[in-house]
């Protein structure tokens, strides 16, 4: 049903004039309103926050045979390459640390992407139920590869930074969209098969990333890192182009939509508080102690402002209630909150452990941006087959996620821990099963926390529930980064003090992580190397003390079985 006018003005009478236009003030009404030129505008009510499943349509039209295939694969493509993107720089960071003398940046090469991906996550599922879905995607991919562009053309550490932001910006809705097209596109019987796929052959792009980075970085250069995503992209774009994708989102905002009705909509006024808060958060910690002391007034200020700007963001999303861009509802339950903390600290885990290593095993071991590569390999390859074993085990055999996800915290605290003692003559079997035990760990409980949240929540609360996991892991994974580059860089002037006293730390720095042996003494080369060791180590002892809260709060993750109930027939 629609409201006409008289009932429109029925409202109004009970409304404040000045609020009748208002998305929340008619929400419970229609989202259907009549502009005062006649012209109809239809606004998406946001989704209660209850219980109670969803029911599909009725009639649900979905696409079948070869034209799912190529959908499915596509967007499975996109997301591989925004995977790719957040690994495959890790082994070309020394290379480029080299040519642009900027080791104190390496942190902001992470950090950039992360934190602009981070910002946006939790708007993404506005986007995607506002908009229609493939013209969505398409705009996050595009935005995504003028990132990768931006980055590949650098000519500066502050360009590749600005280039790395901006492919994080399109990157926030390539994940998202791509579950999203998914679910428009299958019956529900079919998803999880094909979610499964999806999330599978987009692990591949961390796995291949260390190895695909360190030969474009030896054998070309570090920038086809970011031009190997114009291909991928350009051949993802024109595949959708040709296939109309079912759209089975309520709402779309027109062009005759009001400014105000759009804010309603995407709680602009929470964006616009939320990212300055992260923002000034991460810059006080990346500044601190490094370019500024820690008692200074601007790192002081930055931490001040990012709390007072926070509570003023925790204050409006009260107030927005449902329609807010992050309901605060949802953290009344503690399945939810302590599986999106859990996954705070496991993306911090994984992201300073893949940064550190490749510059453990080529600063420390001399490798090559290669062979840095394969030393990685077998622990993502742990990873990886860790992960898809304990969803199937969780889901499909046993139907309870706790064990895996306290079992993998501790095994990952455990190789997080082991990891931090390396040294520069530790042995080969040491490093390689060190990985293994950290990767056996990650994996086992890397679905864990969706699998939670999957079972935790109604149909309708669970695409805001995915939102903020993977928001809580990108914005964890950007927040301790950030802080492990200051432990590091800290770590090693007091290091280089230690171990080469002959040597000044800033020559040391601004040659980078591979290229500090042409610019010292062949004598004190060995005492550099201990230094960038003791150095690493200490960003690996961060990594086991984020290990060590992942396991605390899993605990909190629930005893819930999630297996499904097998239907017992009526007897004739």
């Amino acid at each position: 049903m629609s409201i006409t006018t008289q009932e429109l003005e029925k409202h109004s009478k009970e409304i404040d004039p000045e609020d009748q236009t208002s998305i929340e003030a008619l929400q419970d009404a229609e989202p259907r309103l009549e502009s005062k030129d006649g012209l109809q505008s239809t606004i998406a009510a946001e989704p209660k926050t209850s219980s109670a499943p969803d029911n599909e349509d009725a009639d649900p039209e979905y696409i079948k045979g070869l034209k799912l295939a190529i959908v499915i694969g596509v967007v499975a493509l996109a997301s591989f390459t925004m995977l790719l993107d957040t690994s495959i720089v890790v082994t070309a960071i020394p290379r480029i640390t080299s040519d642009f003398h900027s080791l104190d940046d390496v942190g902001w090469y992470g950090s950039a992407y992360l934190l602009s991906n981070s910002s946006l996550q939790p708007l993404t599922g506005k986007f995607y139920r506002q908009f229609s879905s493939k013209w969505t995607f398409l705009v996050f991919l595009g935005i995504f590869e003028l990132g990768s562009l931006i980055c590949g053309v650098a000519q500066s550490s502050k360009m590749l930074i600005v280039g790395r932001a901006v492919a994080g910006m399109g990157g926030s809705g390539l994940m998202n969209g791509g579950l999203t097209i998914l679910a428009a596109c299958s019956p529900p019987e079919r998803r999880p098969t094909l979610m499964g796929f999806l999330l599978g052959f987009a692990q591949l792009g961390i796995l291949l990333g260390p190895l695909l980075g360190g030969v474009l970085t030896q054998y070309t250069t570090w920038r086809w890192c970011f031009f190997i995503n114009l291909p991928i992209g350009a051949v993802v774009a024109g595949i959708l182009l040709l296939i109309q994708v079912p759209t089975r989102l309520a709402g779309k905002v027109p062009l005759t939509a009001t400014f105000r009705s759009i804010f309603h909509v995407f709680d602009i006024g929470g964006f616009l508080l939320f990212a300055p808060s992260i923002i000034m958060c991460l810059l006080a910690l990346e500044w601190g102690g490094s370019t500024y002391p820690w008692d200074s007034a601007k790192i002081i200020g930055l931490f001040c402002g990012a709390a007072g700007n926070f509570a003023l963001f925790l204050y409006w999303e009260h107030r927005k209630g449902e329609g807010a861009m992050i309901p605060l509802a949802m953290f009344k339950n503690r399945i939810v909150w302590t599986s999106v903390v859990v996954a705070f600290f496991l993306g911090a885990t994984m992201l300073i452990t893949s940064y550190y290593m490749a510059i453990y095993f080529q600063a420390v071991r001399g490798r090559s941006p290669t062979m840095s590569g394969v030393d990685v390999v077998v622990g993502i390859v742990t990873t990886l087959i860790c992960a898809v074993g304990s969803g199937i085990l969780a889901v499909g055999r046993i139907g309870y996620y706790l064990p895996f996800a306290i079992g993998g915290a501790a095994l990952n605290a455990i190789g997080c821990g082991l990891i931090s003692t390396w040294t520069p003559t530790t042995s080969t079997g040491k490093w390689i099963g060190y990985q293994i035990i950290a990767g056996i760990g990650r994996g086992s409980g890397m679905q864990m926390g969706l699998v939670a949240i999957s079972g935790a929540l109604s149909a309708a609360e669970n695409s805001i529930g995915m939102a903020l996991l993977i928001f809580a892991q990108q914005f964890g994974g950007s927040v301790w980064l950030a802080v492990a580059s200051t432990i590091f860089t800290n770590g090693l002037n007091k290091s280089l003090a230690k171990y080469a006293p002959e040597v000044d730390p800033k020559v040391v720095v601004n040659a980078g992580a591979t290229g500090y042996r042409s610019v010292v003494p062949a004598s004190a080369v060995p005492g550099v190397i201990q230094a960038y060791s003791q150095a690493v180590n200490y960003a690996f002892y961060l990594a086991a003390a984020c290990g060590v809260a992942y396991f605390v709060f899993s605990w909190g993750m629930g005893w819930k079985s999630v297996k499904k109930p097998k239907k017992v027939e009526p007897a004739v």
